[in-house]
Order: structure tokens, then sequence, then C-alpha cells
């Protein structure tokens, strides 16, 4: 048992000390919202990895669904997007950073009652974003992003309510990180 808790303290304490400080990984909260629909939010995951042009080249995981937001206690479809991502930073070490973004997922809508069940509720999902991203001396970063989700629905070709046009917030955490040097603008 003494050897386990020596093991325990170990891990918690000095292998994180070891990790390479390059790789980024970001863990945050992002809300979402539609033109002319909903709110959703969810989280994201981006990850850098130190070997792979460090700090530019991200790849990611997002979720988002109205389940968290406008469906919440609401006759709102609930809606769920499963987003893998991937994404160039461009100006590394400086506060502002523009960001491209390319999004490959999974759209789902639940509309709860039976007899919608001949609608279209499930699509792939394609859509670029282009934004901005604010980088704080501390491993916290702010990502503004307009998207554009290239297949969309009508309700008949498609889910009704996966509408083209999105902007975005991200809050994220660099769970990896440490304070960094930015220079501004």
């Amino acid at each position: 048992m003494r050897v386990l808790i020596h093991s325990i303290i170990f891990l918690l304490f000095f292998i994180p000390n070891l990790r390479a400080q390059e790789s980024i990984l970001d863990a945050g909260f992002r809300v979402q919202k539609t033109a002319n629909l909903y709110f959703e939010n969810g989280f994201s995951f981006q990850y850098s990895d130190k070997r792979l042009l460090p700090d530019k080249l991200y790849f990611g995981f997002t979720y988002v669904s109205s389940r968290l937001g406008s469906a919440m206690n609401s006759n709102a479809i609930k809606q769920d997007n499963f987003l893998f991502s991937g994404a160039w930073y461009f100006r590394p070490e400086h506060t502002f950073r523009p960001v491209l973004r390319l999004n490959l997922g999974y759209f789902r809508a639940d509309y709860e009652e039976a007899i919608f069940d001949v609608l279209p509720n499930t699509s792939f999902l394609l859509t670029p974003e282009f934004g901005a991203s604010f980088e704080t001396k501390w491993p916290l970063k702010f990502l503004v992003t307009f998207g554009y989700n290239l297949i969309t629905g009508d309700g008949i070709d498609g889910p009704g309510t996966l509408y083209p046009l999105f902007i975005e917030t991200t809050v994220s955490w660099n769970i990896l990180g440490k304070l960094k040097e930015v220079s501004g603008q």
C-alpha cells in the first residue's frame, strides 16, 4: 500500500514537470450561435504537438448542443454537433492570432415526436471557420470564429434546422501549459 501511495505522489508531482512544454492541449467551453436559430453550448479540445508545427497546427474535437443551451427547459429542438477539426494559428508568440479551421463532423436533431420520424434529422458536417484568437501570458485563450456549414438542409433533403452561418466563442485553458511570453498585437 505504501508503494502505491508513493507511486501516486510521484505521478502527480514529478511526471507533469517532465512533459514537453511545447505541446499544447486546450480544453474549454464553446458557445455557438447559428444565424436565425439557437444558441448551442458545449466543450472543445484542441491539441498541438511539439513535433508537428507546434503552436501552429492544431487538431481537435468539439461537441456543441442546444441541449445545453436553448433547448434546456424549452420546446426548442434538441440538436447535437460532433466535430473533428484541423486548424492553423498564424503569428505564434503574438497576443492576437488569426485562425483558419476546417471541421468534419456529424449533426443530429432530436424531434422527439414520432410524427416527425419521416423528416431527415442527421447530416454530415463540413465547416470552414475563420477568426482570431486572443492569448494571454497565462495558459488562457479566447477564440472567436465565423463558420459556414457547407452541407445544410431544407427539411426534405437534410435536417431543416441545419443552417449555414454561425459565430462561436471558445474560452480554453492549456492544461499542459505554463506562463508564456507573448508580444503585443
